[in-house]
Formats: structure tokens, C-alpha cells, sequence
């Protein structure tokens, strides 16, 4: 589990509510599987002669095509095979890996260190990795062994011929916090080029959307509101031409002797955020930076969170837990979207 919140695109279930039906469009999904999740693409009012078979083995085909380059899962994937390799010379890649870990980069250097590829060590020490067990608590000198191998600048790219370097031979770069928002956005290219003009793509949570909704309105999207006694409830807000993600640490957590411990570390620390903010949503129009920047401001919290969303002149919605319940705050760029 990841910890991220869902987003549900409730289209004609809220948008529909008072239109006829000759103003209903058609709408085909086309769904399955990838990078350990689903994906959905809604494509509304495709041309007639749009051949939808062939446009799905295309999606299919590009999600594979990024896993093998991506993935910590598969052993044999260009990130693996760098991760594997235990030389600190430059390495020739992909020129598509060297480029995600080059803007992945531009986000950690952008947010002081709170995004950071490189944090899989510490997130595996504090038990929230693949087998996700709760450990022994680790102790500080584990915790400090540890941070020895997280840290953006332990990382080099050279693009412009397509190399990466590791500066110790242990760094392990991991890009969940990219990948899947990136393969949104590959797939809403491949989409482009086809000529579809309104759809919505989403993979694990992560979604963008382009033009209206069979309703010809902007799509209607839901942010999971968690409340205290986990029930949930929803923020909506209509987007066009938009991508959306987010980061939230309310599923995915332990306690241990009564203290609460969030799978959201933040790599300057090496420990779990002890700070309120639960969630984080963000919408801008790149999926792949709106999934870093939304970790990247969970791990910042509400404060220092906040600003930098300001600062950037991000669109951000965030919920804090009080002891009255959770509290929403809104960047004046995302108020301003809940306005249209």
C-alpha cells in the first residue's frame, strides 16, 4: 500500500444531475492492469473511426514499455540493472530513465531535500517497504547508517549523453513517486497524438484530464476527506486540462507503544513526520510533478508545506489533523479552481 489517497472521477453520477439525455455524450473505459495497480482511460465521444482495440494495445504496450524501464520489480529493468550495478563511474542508460531521475532531481533540489528517489533505505528500515512488517523500532546509529545512503546529491545525470553515477555504491533509486504519474502523462501524449481530445487517464489514483465529460462540462473529481472516526467524506473540484495527485498517510501507518508512526519519512531526517498534515492534493499540468511535489509537501507539513505551494504558485489542498476533526486549507491558486 502506498498511502495514497484515491481519487474517484465521478462523472455522470454528480455532473449529470439535471441534463437531458440528448446531451449526454458516449463514453468508452478502457481498463487493466499495471506497475502493481489498475489504470482507467475515459475516452468521451471518440470518433467514429477511432479504433479502440488497437488504441488500448497501444497504452498497453507504453505502460510496458516504462515498467521495463522503471520498476524496482522486475530485475531486469533499466533501473534495476543501474541499481544492481555497484560501480561509481558514469553508466550509459536510457536516455527516458536518465531523464526521469534528471527532473525527479529538479523537484528534491526544489523542495530542500523533502522529495528524494533516493530514500528507499530509510522508508525499508522504518518497516514500510515491499514486505511492509512492522520492525523493531530501529535504533539512532541504524538510523544514521541509513542516512548514509539517501541524499539527492549521492546522485549525478549527465542527459545530455544519457549517464548516471552513483557516488557510493549502495545508492538505491526508487521512482514510485514519479513513475506512475509519469505513465499518466505518457499515456494523455499517446491520447494527443490520436486526436482524442476529451478524456480522462488515471493510474493508481494519480489522473489527468483533457477537454469535458460526456456531460460536456469539466470533469467532476473527488479528494477523500478522512475523518476521525475513518469514515470518509469529499472535496470536489471540476477540472479541465489538468493532472492531479495525491500523497496522503492516513492508511498506511503502525503504532507502537501508543505513538503513531507514518510511512511518510522525510529523508532529512531519516525518521517519520510526526506533523498533523495527513493529505495533500495538488493540480497542475503535469501528473509526474504533481505526484512528487504532493509527497514532497506531505513530508514539508502544513506550515512550510503550505508556503512553498505559495511560493511555487501551486494549486495544493491540504488536511491537518485537529482535535476537532481535520481541517482543510487551501493554496489561493487551488481556491480559485474550487471557485470555477
Amino acid at each position: 500500500m502506498n498511502g495514497r489517497a484515491l481519487f474517484l472521477p465521478l462523472l455522470s453520477s454528480i455532473v449529470a444531475i439535471g441534463c437531458s439525455d440528448d446531451t449526454v455524450l458516449s463514453s468508452y473505459d478502457l481498463r487493466g492492469n499495471t506497475m502493481g495497480t489498475t489504470f482507467n482511460v475515459t475516452l468521451v465521444a471518440p470518433p467514429a473511426q477511432a479504433d479502440l482495440h488497437q488504441l488500448k494495445a497501444g497504452i498497453q504496450e507504453k505502460l510496458e514499455h516504462i515498467e521495463n524501464i522503471a520498476s524496482t520489480y522486475r530485475a531486469n529493468s533499466e533501473l534495476s540493472r543501474f541499481n544492481a550495478n555497484p560501480s561509481t563511474d558514469w553508466i550509459s542508460v536510457l536516455p527516458e530513465l536518465c531523464d526521469m531521475i534528471a527532473a525527479a532531481q529538479d523537484v528534491s533540489d526544489t523542495t530542500g531535500g523533502a522529495f528524494d528517489i533516493t530514500v528507499g533505505p530509510l522508508v525499508n528500515l522504518w518497516g514500510f517497504g515491499p514486505l511492509e512488517s512492522e520492525p523493531e523500532l530501529p535504533t539512532d546509529d541504524e538510523v544514521a547508517a541509513a542516512r548514509l545512503k539517501v541524499g539527492s546529491l549521492k546522485l549525478q545525470t549527465n542527459c545530455e549523453q544519457s549517464m548516471l553515477r552513483k557516488t557510493i555504491a549502495d545508492v538505491y533509486v526508487d521512482l514510485s513517486g514519479w513513475a506512475k504519474g509519469y505513465a499518466v502523462d505518457e499515456i494523455a501524449a499517446l491520447l494527443d497524438a490520436s486526436r482524442l481530445t476529451n478524456y480522462l487517464v488515471e493510474i493508481g489514483g494519480e489522473l489527468r484530464v483533457s477537454g469535458h465529460n460526456a456531460e460536456q462540462q469539466k470533469f467532476a473529481i473527488a479528494v477523500e476527506k478522512p475523518l476521525q472516526n475513518n469514515e470518509m467524506e469529499y472535496s470536489i473540484v471540476r477540472l479541465s486540462d489538468a493532472a492531479v495527485a495525491t500523497s496522503g498517510d492516513y492508511r498506511n501507518f503502525y503504532e507502537h507503544d501508543g505513538q503513531r508512526y507514518s510511512h511518510t519519512i522525510d529523508p532529512r531526517t531519516g525518521r517519520p513526520v510526526t506533523h498533523e498534515l495527513t493529505g495533500v492534493t495538488v493540480v497542475t499540468s503535469s501528473t509526474a510533478y504533481a505526484d512528487a511535489m504532493a509527497t514532497a509537501l506531505l513530508v514539508l507539513g502544513p506550515d512550510d508545506g503550505h508556503a512553498l505551494a505559495e511560493q511555487l504558485d501551486l494549486a495544493s489542498y491540504f488536511l491537518v489533523r485537529t482535535e476537532h476533526g481535520i481541517e482543510e486549507i487551501s493554496t489561493s491558486q487551488f481556491a480559485q479552481l474550487r471557485q470555477q
